[in-house]
């Protein structure tokens, strides 16, 4: 009985550690990160779209700890490899709480973007049409989606990039409202 009792809990624990993100949930934080990364990376609005497609398939993709940096994190950053341009994919790399969008920490996920963006209802561009319409699944289609996928590109480097580099510490005028009690991240547990 006491083994029964045992093996039983084991399971109850393997599963809430590898249920996967609701489509809800998975729509909200791809919103929120692919904005940021618009604002940062001054993607035009088809990057946009593109971006906001590749992070939501990345988090339908995740149904566990392993997948948060496997297979599917590793076409994610291939598509956006297609999308972006060189500098944009070279400073996209350079920011960890793009590149790594999940950490797994205590049982449940941490959003890494909240770690330098607290204020959660705080957005720099309009929703992308894909939000209304973009069920999913592109990941799945093709491992270059994206690269057959012509997709309009900044022509240059920008002069003066958005947001915080490595070098500047100081928060800028939009992440200057620090939560506190969180420390400005948002963890959450995927039912």
């Amino acid at each position: 009985m006491k083994k029964i009792f045992t093996l039983a809990m084991m399971m109850v624990m393997t599963i809430s550690a590898y249920a996967s993100m609701s489509y809800k949930t998975a729509k909200n934080e791809a919103l929120f990160l692919s904005d940021k990364m618009a604002y940062e990376l001054n993607l035009t609005a088809a990057q946009y779209e593109a971006v906001y497609e590749i992070n939501l398939d990345y988090l339908m993709s995740v149904n566990g700890r392993n997948d948060a940096y496997g297979t599917w994190w590793k076409r994610r950053n291939t598509d956006l490899k297609y999308v972006l341009t060189v500098w944009q994919y070279e400073r996209f790399m350079d920011m960890s709480y793009f590149y790594r969008p999940l950490t797994w920490k205590n049982g449940s996920w941490t959003f890494n973007i909240y770690s330098h963006y607290s204020n959660k209802n705080h957005f720099y561009k309009a929703r992308p049409n894909a939000y209304a319409s973009y069920k999913g699944g592109n990941n799945k289609k093709s491992d270059r989606f994206y690269a057959d996928k012509k997709v309009d590109k900044p022509a240059s480097t920008p002069t003066a990039k958005h947001g915080n580099n490595k070098t500047d510490n100081k928060p800028n005028r939009h992440t200057a409202q620090n939560s506190n009690n969180n420390k400005g991240k948002k963890t959450s547990h995927f039912r």
